[in-house]
């Protein structure tokens, strides 16, 4: 292979990893010496000797800077400044959402705010479009989990009916399916941009264009997707969308969640959790509610603040680095895996369970197994690879594309199947 330079064209630096045949170590080293995002490795706190991390689905890499941002907050902000700190928070859902929105979500500044969890917000905007259109709730039976009780709850809440659609549970949703229960009318279709199970990938244009249709909201739940997915909410007409913070955004533990409304909506929706978070003269104490005519109508009470500051170094990191490359590199790293499945744990009882094509599915890849939930804390204990449980026996692979090498994955794969191996010997 021929060491590309930083710089060039993605798929040539990225191709080799994706193409069939025998995975040699030398190839890998070639790939991470020819990797024009190696440099933000670095830029993470190590992990403990001798672990391959392969989760970043589950909870993202610590950024180094984070730590000296939160230092800095509470040391310098709340320590010394006490109260007098609070006026320079208020706005910090708004400025942080700002940054979400033109760094990972293709969205106009004043259409995303960072605040409460992704289920309040998924109840939040849930209940907007409830409230201001008539018609039923569609979801689909793999969503995850919570935002199935969420929205079911909001159906039985407001008299709707949900309408459920059964998923291909390795392929996602199924388009044909979605039109036959959006007919009648629906007021609000609400999925997962990329599966939390098997990583596929919707289609976001023909979902919304169906849902549209019908007269209905599109609520999406990108928590899989934010940070893995490079998005465009804007351009392609999302009208509402949620999502986690603390996985491919790497904002740590309890990270406030994403809130994004179009900013045509605006006007028109209302939330139910009406705080002073979101009324239009937050300062004056008012005993009457008016909510604000921004985004900021979708707050409620105050802001996790030091959770907000440790989600911001790392938004910009991927914004320095770009969701462009970031997506070549993420798909070229589950290719690559997927290649060595095929050939070293396949025949130990790994199938894919999840769109053949990297670029059909988010930034994991997922292997169905019968002994899954009883691999996955084997597989760390005894080959120092921390992968993920899925429910229904899936294995979830998901290598964050900043600080993963592609020897972490040659490395990974044999480690598993050494393991297999000895435990078959």
């Amino acid at each position: 292979m021929t060491t590309t330079q930083p710089g060039a064209d993605k798929q040539d630096v990225y191709q080799e990893a994706r193409e069939e045949g025998a995975v040699e170590l030398e190839t890998v080293r070639q790939l991470d010496a020819a990797d024009p995002l190696a440099a933000f490795r670095s830029r993470f706190a190590p992990t403990p000797d001798g672990l391959v991390f392969l989760n970043g689905a589950s909870l993202g890499r610590l950024p180094a800077a984070t730590a000296d941002t939160t230092d800095a907050l509470v040391r310098g902000e709340w320590g010394d400044r006490l109260a007098e700190a609070r006026t320079q928070w208020l706005d910090l859902p708004q400025r942080v959402g700002d940054e979400l929105a033109v760094t990972v979500l293709g969205a106009r500044p004043g259409e995303v705010v960072a605040s409460d969890c992704t289920s309040v917000n998924l109840y939040k905007l849930g209940a907007a479009a409830l409230r201001d259109r008539p018609g039923a709730v569609v979801l689909d039976d793999d969503n995850f989990p919570t935002d199935q009780y969420v929205l079911t709850g909001l159906a039985e809440e407001y008299g709707r009916e949900a309408r459920v659609v059964r998923t291909d549970p390795d392929r996602g949703p199924q388009l044909d399916q979605l039109r036959l229960a959006v007919e009648g009318g629906a007021a609000l279709v609400s999925l997962s941009l990329v599966s939390h199970r098997s990583g596929a990938l919707a289609d976001l244009r023909a979902v919304q264009e169906i849902a549209h249709a019908a007269g209905a909201l599109v609520l999406w739940d990108l928590s899989h997707a934010v940070g893995a997915v490079p998005l465009e909410l804007t351009a392609t007409g999302a009208d509402l969308a949620v999502g986690s913070t603390y996985k491919h955004l790497c904002g740590g533990p309890g990270a406030p969640a994403l809130l994004y409304v179009r900013e045509e909506l605006h006007g028109r929706l209302t939330q139910p959790v009406q705080g002073w978070y979101g009324h239009r003269e937050q300062l004056a104490m008012r005993h009457d509610y008016y909510p604000d005519p921004s985004i900021r109508r979708f707050l409620t009470g105050s802001p996790p603040v030091l959770s907000l500051a440790a989600l911001q170094p790392a938004v910009r990191l991927l914004g320095e680095a770009g969701l462009e490359r970031m997506r070549a590199k993420s798909t070229a790293l589950t290719g690559l895996f997927q290649r060595l499945a095929e050939q070293l744990l396949t025949p130990y009882g790994f199938r894919l369970a999840g769109p053949a094509d990297p670029d059909g599915r988010g930034g994991h890849v997922t292997f169905a197994h019968e002994r899954a939930r009883e691999l996955v804390p084997l597989i760390a204990e005894r080959a120092g690879v921390l992968v993920d449980y899925g429910a229904h026996n899936r294995i979830r692979v998901s290598p964050a594309p900043l600080s993963t090498r592609f020897e972490d994955i040659h490395e990974a794969a044999h480690r598993i199947h050494r393991m297999l191996r000895e435990e078959n010997a």
